[in-house]
């Protein structure tokens, strides 16, 4: 990545007021109002043509089609309103994922409880198979429709480098280094870091940021204003800094209100996810509550019958092809369908992982002579893009990672889990600290955090932060995103040799 102080240079043309909010919000704001209107016409428009039709005879029913076209009017203005107020197209949410879709998938169902409700309370009557497509179809073609409007952002992000928050970093040198590294580690993140203002007496023309570039600093925390001007930024954050206590931040924020900038505060807690986050005030002191990781109970037990409904699933429906690609192993060359080789999973415990045989028979053997061409960043893995031992039909299995199919059966074995921290090598292990222990809290999987984001292009440094985010964040409403994903990974082939 180039050095960010040359990307400033470069974007110039592009950096809006300052103090005004970014036209990319505004624009994205207003297409998102257009996205969700055609959303809910259609939704109910498509509910009144399918419950009633068009062309219904009798004046009885010609009256029953007006009444309805009334209610699906009403029913379009309360949805759109109640999208506004639960500020579904917030600044703050626009364009950021699941936050946006909760409060999409929030109003909808309030507006369909209001309906409900009211329908009971003046005995409406309204027709069921109305409301049980409008709903299911509304939901559907909003989250699509935000869905499509985000995919438009994020490449023009990555092709353009538009639709960018600039962001000045108020901090110490390590504060400024990793919040720089955080968020250039995510290339369609919405947060740049234009530029730093260092408390202290010791003033340096930028602050080096490992594998993304230079920070150009603007002086100390007095400077934050002009530092502002000058990089265009839209908001400031606060991260890590002796000199700026709790009313030099108010007083930052009263400064920073009259340019109409935000202010954001970074409690310097990495890799915690939102669910575990809570903000307390308490005394008029805003206290950031984060929740203990939980690894037990209720949801363990919702894991497990997950693990094992999922794995039955695939394993039934699935048998015939397994079938057809076992034969296919069998036939191309010479060893055993299957490959076993010994993991560490749960609590350190070692266990004999399954996958359908992708290199020649005694692959394991040649690594030694292999370990000069080692592509794997950190020294601890062993990957190479072009490995000499993979079979033909081993090559078309790790593509699609069908390979990694027999490994359901682990699962119904309690050796592993769908989703879950990547299966060590036991010398894997012997390598690891005591943060990275953490990866065995829980059991290792078929996909994981690792799988959808880059799998063996990842270096070791990430591999271990993805798995420990995992294990400290996991709910099921995070595999089941993560499974989701693994089907978009898998096609696109990222990171799969």
């Amino acid at each position: 990545m180039t050095a960010l102080n040359d990307h400033i240079s470069t974007s110039a043309n592009l950096v809006p007021i300052p103090g005004k909010i970014p036209t990319w919000q505004q624009a994205y704001a207003l297409r998102l109002v257009i996205v969700d209107l055609a959303a809910v016409v259609l939704a109910v428009g498509l509910a009144q043509w399918l419950r009633f039709g068009t062309t219904l005879p009798g004046l009885e029913q010609s009256g029953l089609l007006w009444n309805y076209t009334v209610v699906s009017a009403l029913i379009a203005v309360t949805w759109m309103a109640a999208l506004s107020i639960n500020r579904s197209r917030s600044t703050r949410v626009i364009g950021s994922g699941t936050e946006e879709y909760r409060r999409v998938w929030l109003a909808t169902l309030s507006v369909f409880g209001l309906v409900a409700i009211v329908s009971m309370l003046l005995k409406l009557e309204i027709a069921r198979g109305y409301l049980v497509i409008a709903l299911p179809v509304g939901l559907l073609l909003l989250t699509l429709g935000r869905w499509a409007a985000r995919q438009f952002v994020v490449a023009s992000r990555r092709r353009h480098g538009h639709c960018i928050t600039r962001v000045l970093v108020v901090g110490n040198s390590a504060a400024v280094r990793d919040l720089t590294k955080s968020l250039a580690r995510e290339p369609t993140s919405e947060y740049q870091v234009v530029g730093a203002c260092i408390p202290g007496p010791i003033h340096r023309p930028a602050v080096e940021v490992p594998g993304v570039g230079s920070v150009p600093t603007f002086g100390d925390e007095s400077n934050v204003v002009d530092a502002v001007l000058a990089t265009g930024s839209h908001a400031v954050a606060v991260t890590a800094t002796e000199r700026l206590d709790g009313r030099g931040i108010r007083d930052l924020s009263w400064e920073l209100e009259k340019l109409d900038i935000d202010l954001l505060v970074s409690p310097g807690v990495v890799d915690v996810a939102g669910p575990r986050l809570q903000m307390r005030p308490v005394c008029g002191l805003p206290l950031i509550h984060v929740e203990k990781p939980q690894y037990s109970g209720a949801k363990r037990f919702q894991k497990r019958f997950f693990d094992i409904a999922f794995s039955s699933t695939v394993l039934l429906c699935g048998l015939p092809f397994l079938l057809v690609v076992a034969l296919a192993i069998k036939l191309t060359s010479r060893g055993p369908v299957f490959y076993r080789a010994e993991r560490i999973g749960l609590d350190g415990k070692p266990f004999e992982m399954i996958k359908f045989r992708t290199m020649v028979d005694g692959a394991d053997q040649m690594v030694e002579k292999l370990a000069a061409l080692n592509e794997s960043d950190g020294g601890v893995l062993f990957k190479i893009r072009q490995d000499p031992r993979v079979t033909p039909v081993g090559k078309l299995l790790r593509k699609f990672s069908i390979d990694e199919l027999p490994q359901f059966i682990n699962v119904l074995k309690r050796d592993m889990s769908v989703v879950g921290p990547r299966p060590p090598l036991g010398k894997e292990v012997d390598t690891y600290d005591d943060h990275a222990m953490k990866r065995l809290l829980v059991r290792p999987g078929i996909t994981g955090l690792w799988q959808v984001s880059g799998r063996s292009d990842l270096s070791w440094e990430d591999s271990v932060r993805l798995d420990l985010f995992y294990v400290e964040n996991w709910s099921m409403i995070s595999d089941l995103l993560i499974a989701l994903k693994t089907v978009k990974a898998v096609f696109s082939h990222s990171g799969a040799y």
